[in-house]
């Protein structure tokens, strides 16, 4: 099983924020964390609002706990409320079930963790965190 390393999170980050410059993003926060859920790194761009910890934490943290990626979570969001509402109860309200939220796993498909991109559109931070995902080598599920 790959190993997700503190040298590949600082990775993922750097290259999410150099993505997110790219395109012209509002400034990004980005979370790494391993297959148990906690955290490896974090770095917020300057002029990021100081409570988007919890929100990247959250976008991680769902997609760790559930298996799946942000948008797959927001799908089963959109059709089955009810699970999602119980999941979210399960794990204390740390779900934020929306993309931004990208799911690592190893070549065997086993999770090795999950990065949580917040400051743009859900829809841009899973861009920007995919891209970082790809600059370390590892394949994410937005």
């Amino acid at each position: 099983m790959a190993v997700l390393t503190l040298r590949k999170a600082r990775t993922i980050i750097r290259k999410t924020f150099e993505t997110g410059r790219e395109m012209g993003l509002k400034p990004l926060s980005v979370v790494v964390l391993d297959a148990g859920g906690h955290v490896i790194a974090f770095e917020r761009e300057d002029g990021s609002s100081p409570g988007r910890f919890p929100i990247a934490q959250g976008k991680a943290y769902g997609c760790v706990m559930l298996g799946m990626g942000g948008k797959a979570q927001m799908a089963r969001a959109e059709t089955q409320a009810y699970f999602m509402q119980a999941a979210n109860g399960v794990y204390g309200g740390k779900v934020v079930p929306v993309p931004g939220g990208i799911l690592l796993r190893d070549s065997r498909g086993g999770v090795i963790g999950a990065i949580g991109v917040t400051g743009d559109t859900s829809d841009n931070d899973a861009v920007a965190g995919l891209a970082g995902a790809a600059a370390a080598g590892l394949t994410g599920e937005a």
